[in-house]
């Protein structure tokens, strides 16, 4: 069981969905949390304390904008003031688009750039300084199976996922002698709101029953026709930043049903 009372941890994006399941499960381990991310002030205030309250630890809250550099240092700053370090960063804010590339809007690109990339760059740049200091650290970033596997139509999230994956390499080499590891976790389709909301749309546009959109356009690419769930990325993040994965850094860890398998 991975103890981390003492440590802190600050998850981008999650006050929904992977990220806070993320943040619940370092908390559920003894960590204090930084939660990130948009949402209704009373839905991300309903979250923050119900982790103090569920697991007996301090948890404060980031509004940090991932498109700005500034605020991304102020968020890693503000866990450091608040709980004397920031042992785990876990970059894991993301945002999706759809479009051909000939009709790609550039805008679109630039933000999914920033967002899904450059935000783990400003965030890792400002916690390792603390984390070498400190001799101690897991810095995870949540990749995607579009880190390793392209589709059609996805050009920016995929360059971004891809661009994850070797960020993770890097960093992994430069901080190896010091006690911290970097790897990234890559999901397949896992169970979110998110994708729960594109069911009924997607039922009306192909003429499909939800079981039907499920199985043949959700899950077409996870071999065990099963959603990963938010709570097994959670767990595997948790495990990576335990003794006993110590000498695994640079990884891309799939969890996608087997969908880069093929």
């Amino acid at each position: 069981m991975t103890n981390l009372k003492g440590k802190t941890a600050v998850v981008t994006g999650s006050t929904s969905g992977i990220g806070l399941a993320y943040a619940r499960a370092f908390a559920g381990a003894g960590a204090n949390v930084v939660i990130n991310g948009f949402g209704a002030p009373a839905d991300i205030e309903k979250e923050r304390s119900a982790i103090e309250a569920d697991y007996k630890v301090k948890a404060a809250y980031s509004p940090a904008d991932m498109t700005k550099p500034g605020e991304i240092a102020d968020m890693v700053a503000l866990g450091e003031k608040t709980f004397g370090s920031v042992d785990i960063l876990v970059n894991n804010a993301g945002i999706q688009f759809v479009s051909p590339i000939e009709e790609f809007p550039i805008e679109k690109w630039d933000a999914i750039i920033a967002i899904n990339l450059s935000s783990a760059f400003h965030g890792i740049r400002a916690a390792v300084p603390g984390m070498k200091k400190r001799g101690w650290g897991r810095i995870i970033n949540t990749a995607s199976a579009h880190s390793l596997v392209a589709s059609p139509f996805k050009s920016a999230y995929v360059s971004a996922k891809h661009g994850i994956a070797g960020l993770t390499k890097t960093v992994a080499l430069e901080v190896a002698t010091f006690k911290i590891t970097c790897n990234c976790i890559s999901p397949g389709y896992v169970w979110t709101p998110l994708v729960e909301r594109q069911i009924p749309d997607t039922m009306k546009a192909r003429n499909m029953t939800k079981e039907q959109v499920i199985k043949d356009v959700l899950l077409d690419a996870q071999p065990t026709k099963e959603f990963v769930t938010s709570e097994q990325v959670a767990a595997l993040a948790l495990f990576l930043c335990g003794d006993d994965a110590a000498q695994i850094t640079g990884a891309n860890l799939s969890i996608d049903g087997g969908w880069t398998a093929e």
